[in-house]
């Protein structure tokens, strides 16, 4: 018989999702919680799982620089932070028992290996979970964008990008206590509605390979079990 083959998935955090609230860098203990979920949903799941975090918990390049570092240098440091989260995750996760590699998108060979898609495809092949680093490589495009192009570059079934709140909603529910989740919406409505979940470079680029987008809530237990097992959780873009 065929072995069935595995869906290709890649996981998109916010580096914020490693912080307690009002407070910057890494807290140990989020970082744990994150890691431990994600082991535990990638050994329960028929997938092959990359990931792509953020750095706006050590640093975000538009909000951080204060008109005194330029906008450029201040893109480069915050795709410098995404390096450090990548490392501490690859750390935890692997203390909670699956193999990880860390590729970056600059070349900091001798903290992790150079973005390689082939390699990338292989790592995946041999069982480890392949985490993206340095966001695109290129100032003046976020992590969002970074997920989208890692995501079509190894042909990805999906990309999950794991939140703060339950999914997209038709107004900031954080600001607004009546805002309505929306479970389904195709990328067109999505970037015409301006819903501000994604940045819109990496909406139109997931349109374009029509590659599905899942969002849902990080911090509810078994979620990202969940989504990495096809349940519907959040909202789907299509």
């Amino acid at each position: 018989m065929t072995p069935t083959k595995k869906k290709r998935v890649l996981l998109k955090l916010s580096g914020e999702a490693l912080i307690n609230e009002g407070h910057r860098g890494i807290n140990p203990q989020s970082l744990k919680e994150i890691a431990v979920e994600i082991a535990d949903a990638y050994k329960h799941s028929n997938c092959e799982l990359t990931i792509v975090i953020g750095g706006g918990n050590i640093w975000r390049g538009v909000r951080d620089g204060g008109g005194v570092i330029d906008r450029v240098n201040s893109d480069n440091m915050g795709m410098l932070a995404t390096v450090i989260n990548a490392i501490a995750l690859q750390s935890a996760i692997e203390d909670a028992g699956v193999p990880t590699r860390v590729q970056t998108s600059i070349n900091i060979y001798q903290l992790a290996e150079a973005f390689v898609r082939r390699k990338a495809l292989r790592h995946l092949e041999k069982g480890r979970i392949v985490i993206f680093a340095g966001g695109t490589g290129n100032p003046f495009f976020t992590t969002d964008s970074a997920a989208a192009l890692r995501a079509s570059e190894i042909n990805a079934d999906i990309l999950l990008k794991a939140t703060q709140v339950d999914g997209v909603y038709d107004s900031d529910p954080r600001k607004n206590p009546g805002a309505k989740l929306i479970h389904k919406i195709t990328y067109a409505d999505a970037i015409a509605k301006r819903l501000q979940f994604m940045d819109t470079a990496a909406l139109a680029l997931c349109m374009e390979k029509q590659l599905p987008i899942q969002v849902f809530n990080l911090h509810v237990k078994g979620n990202i079990k969940k989504a990495l097992c096809g349940e519907e959780i959040g909202t789907l873009i299509y």
